[in-house]
């Protein structure tokens, strides 16, 4: 029986060649053309890879159709409900949950390397304090690669799993150290009884003079966020990792390049832009004069936090977050916060809305997580760098399953050439 395969003919000269079709677990089925330039002289010009599948995964599937966000084939619902941030990790680097032993040793491991080397601590001094966290992130995340040079070799499994448990360790050390150095806070050190998101948020708010005791809402809303950020398919940042590991280069300056691309206000400052939004629009009757500006396609005004690139339906992830963000609310008491309600009654107006329905522009993932940072206490300029602590599982995990696919070549996209011709070069002196 014959595989299937796609025809193509160049109506130019009636060559004809035949691309097999793989078909994943899920998914529509692909056309491969690996061969299309060596036997018909042709490549395919897609900018922004919207319809090319640059790689074969097993850890993240989206139907932007439907909603549907699965990592290893869970559905983020319920990893979110009943798994914790540490236990997806897991899943997501090893394929499988945890057995109850797994997980404890996945958890010490993960505990034991969340220190970093105490000279990082004098590298932070070379910045400004007023320095963007980002900035920050992809200079300490980079330099990781002068503190262990025990675990850059790629090709030996061992020391790619020690490298991925100090990147998930040590980041929300090195991201609470960047907050607190802008503030001309004294660093916090990880404590090891605490919960990943526990450690993360005291290292963010206590202080040495007093005692501070971390709020079990906020750490599972945190614990919860890091959840929903932990990977995403082959977004800008993740495909940026993957582009820079098919060089050899090794982890610490791959993750410190999906940080830099992460930072782009398109892709890991969605819910800055949101917090933004609601400052631009002040108060909530003049709610209606920007939801007309939205609809005016003639207007530079965006919603921003709301519709999603791949989801055209709701955003799995924003259901979760929005009972998150209710949850926070309520324990805070911050029902009455002037910018929160502005918030909560543009939601309510742009989900009742019909132009707003039938274009299926639901509040998305950053939309809530704005709000709940901004409850928690955690400036704008954090937001991305929250974002940068929970992707780094999914970054690292396609990572290492890039290094193992036998397919993997080092990434280099042809480019549809407009420049001009071969021309001879004029002296100087010839030039008018």
């Amino acid at each position: 029986m014959s595989k299937e395969s796609v025809t193509l003919t160049n109506n130019s000269n009636g060559q004809s060649v035949e691309m097999p079709l793989m078909s994943g677990s899920l998914g529509p089925k692909v056309m491969d053309i690996r061969a299309l330039y060596s036997q018909m002289d042709l490549f395919t010009y897609d900018p922004g890879y919207t319809s090319t599948g640059a790689c074969k995964s097993k850890i993240t599937f989206i139907d932007g159709d439907k909603g549907v966000l699965l990592h290893r084939g869970y559905p983020i619902e319920d990893l979110a409900e009943h798994s914790d941030f540490l236990e997806t990790a897991y899943l997501i680097w090893n394929g499988e949950l945890p057995s109850p032993a797994e997980k404890k040793k996945f958890e010490s491991d993960i505990i034991g390397h969340s220190m970093v080397h105490e000279q990082i601590n004098f590298f932070f001094r070379g910045f400004r304090r007023d320095a963007h966290p980002m900035a920050v992130l992809c200079g300490v995340v980079g330099a990781m690669a002068a503190f262990y040079h025990d675990t850059l070799d790629i090709n030996d499994a061992h020391q790619r799993m020690i490298a991925a448990h100090r990147l998930i360790a040590k980041m929300p050390t090195i991201v609470a150290w960047a907050y607190k150095y802008s503030q001309g806070q004294p660093f916090m050190y990880p404590k090891n009884a605490l919960s990943y998101a526990e450690n993360f948020l005291h290292m963010m708010f206590a202080t040495p003079c007093e005692e501070y005791k971390v709020n079990p809402v906020l750490a599972r809303a945190m614990d919860r966020i890091l959840i929903l950020h932990a990977d995403h398919e082959q977004n800008a940042s993740t495909s940026t990792v993957r582009l820079s590991g098919s060089s050899g280069a090794n982890p610490f300056a791959c993750i410190a390049a999906g940080i830099a691309t992460l930072w782009g206000p398109a892709h890991g400052g969605a819910n800055e832009a949101v917090l933004a939004m609601l400052q631009q629009i002040g108060s909530k009757d003049r709610i209606p004069e920007y939801i007309k500006r939205a609809k005016d396609k003639n207007d530079t005004f965006r919603l921003m936090g709301f519709g999603h690139r791949v989801y055209k339906n709701y955003d799995p992830r924003a259901k979760i977050m929005q009972r998150t963000c209710n949850e926070v609310l309520d324990e805070l008491g911050m029902r009455n916060d002037p910018l929160l309600q502005l918030a909560m009654e543009l939601e309510r107006i742009a989900l009742s809305d019909d132009y707003f329905v039938e274009k299926k522009l639901y509040p998305n993932v950053d939309f809530y997580s704005g709000i709940i940072f901004k409850a928690i206490g955690i400036p704008t300029s954090m937001f991305t760098s929250l974002f940068a602590l929970a992707r780094t599982v999914g970054w690292i995990a396609q990572w290492n399953e890039m290094i193992q696919d036998p397919d993997q070549k080092i990434g280099r996209p042809r480019q549809l050439y407009i420049g001009a011709q071969q021309r001879p070069y004029v002296p100087l002196h010839k030039r008018g």
